[in-house]
């Protein structure tokens, strides 16, 4: 039976998808293990380390499916080292080629090695759903790069703005999370082989040369020094999936924000069957924005815990090994979910651009101030200007009357402006300066 969320088959749809957890299973965490053996194997046998014919059979039955993995979980009661592996492993190899699994390496080389297979695709598969995210953003940049709507800064209307923008600047930084994706590929994808203290002194002369030519049968790159107690790489791994945490909660939050019954602007994607609640049958909540959030709170917790486990005692100890066996697994499964969820509300978003223009005259024209202080500012000076307007704004806003009559009535205003002028320094359409420039250049710039 599952015990946590991520397995379960009643809640297990919201906390990850069967691609990520498939990447962490315990099928392929057992198969990672044998693939590290098996190339180890192999690189020994071409050079006569182990006799050919026992490689050869190592490679034959690197398969995880032959092994019993109950007996292997019985083992680790009583070791955290590969030998419970080893013990399974050796049960189905013939000839005595058991005898000859895991020469010279030391337990923490064929886990961390495992551990880095596994990462490379859930990297993979993270990669995929960043880009799926960021083309639907472009999709809503695009589409929507002149339609007004209301711009809020401390969560009140500030000046007007595009929906284009908005969407503009969720391309931009899901772009930057997969530019920082592919460049930490070269330090995240380094094999271990290195023995018991990084010396690889049970292999002698040969060390190097088993060393690099299992990492290129893994297809993994190669250290200059081991890094059994180096768990940077694995650190800065975790914290960029926090960091692409960080802007799908800041996506799922606007929408969520701007879905409020009295804003309005957009929605998250609805089909008829879904339901909001159980006894309120009118609800349309944005459940699958707060799930994207919860999840993102998860991942993000997670990369205080990956630095604290770059404090390794002496050359290695257990203590990181066993953490981040919890950590990286629970971060990409809760990350991938997150994007998968995020893809879909961006493709599917509903916008609502009545209600963004109804929005733009909540505050009958208050929004606009600063409009017409920069006009004014050319009359009196920038800061008599702020004050004659901050002036009557605050009284535009005490009375409850539009902001326009509230200059027309100011004489300050009335000597420089008519009323026609006044009214078009009000007019939030012709106060959008750069917004739709820099849509068009976040969209010209290449995608990573």
């Amino acid at each position: 039976m599952a015990s946590t969320a991520i397995d379960s088959s009643v809640l297990g749809p919201l906390f990850g998808t069967p691609e990520m957890r498939d990447i962490f299973s315990d099928r392929n965490m057992v198969q990672k293990w044998i693939d590290t053996e098996a190339a180890l194997a192999q690189a020994q046998g071409e050079i006569g380390m182990i006799p050919d014919a026992a490689a050869a059979e190592i490679r034959r039955k690197a398969d995880a499916s032959l092994l019993d993995y109950a007996a292997i979980g019985e083992h680790y009661k009583s070791s955290i080292t590969i030998v419970p592996l080893l013990k399974e492993f050796k049960k189905v190899l013939d000839g005595g080629a058991g005898e000859y699994v895991h020469w010279g390496a030391t337990s923490q080389d064929i886990v961390d090695t495992g551990l880095i297979l596994r990462i490379r695709e859930a990297h993979a598969l993270l990669s995929d759903r960043l880009a799926a995210c960021s083309l639907a953003a472009r999709d809503l940049a695009a589409k929507h790069r002149d339609l007004v709507m209301p711009g809020r800064t401390h969560v009140q209307h500030a000046l007007p703005i595009t929906f284009g923008l908005k969407a503009a600047t969720w391309v931009f930084e899901l772009e930057n999370h997969e530019r920082r994706f592919k460049e930490c590929a070269p330090r995240l994808f380094i094999g271990q082989m290195s023995g018991a203290v990084g010396t690889l002194a049970s292999m002698g002369d040969k060390g190097l040369q088993v060393q690099e030519r299992t990492m290129e049968l893994l297809g993994l790159g190669v250290t200059p020094v081991h890094w059994h107690s180096t768990r940077d790489h694995v650190a800065e791994f975790v914290g960029l999936l926090a960091l692409a945490a960080g802007t799908a909660t800041r996506i799922a939050r606007e929408v969520l924000t701007l879905q409020r019954t009295e804003t309005g602007e957009l929605e998250e994607p609805f089909f008829m069957g879904k339901v909001g609640s159980s006894t309120m049958p009118h609800k349309r909540n944005p459940q699958v924005c707060e799930n994207v959030i919860a999840l993102c709170r998860l991942v993000r917790a997670q990369a205080p815990v990956a630095v604290e486990c770059m404090a390794v005692e002496n050359e290695r100890d257990w203590s990181c090994e066993v953490a981040e066996w919890d950590f990286v697994p629970a971060a990409c499964i809760h990350l991938d979910a997150a994007l998968e969820k995020t893809a879909d509300i961006l493709r599917n978003l509903i916008v609502y651009p009545r209600r963004m223009e109804a929005n733009l005259d909540l505050l009958h024209g208050l929004m606009l101030s600063e409009s017409v202080m920069i006009r004014l500012a050319e009359k009196m000076g920038r800061l008599t200007a702020h004050d004659v307007v901050y002036e009557t704004s605050m009284q535009a806003f005490e009375k409850g009357i539009p902001m326009a009559e509230a200059l027309c009535a100011d004489a300050r205003v009335a000597a420089h402006f008519t009323r026609e002028e006044i009214g078009r320094m009000l007019e939030p359409h012709s106060y959008l300066g750069i917004a739709a420039a820099s849509v068009d250049r976040t969209l010209a710039r290449p995608r990573p």
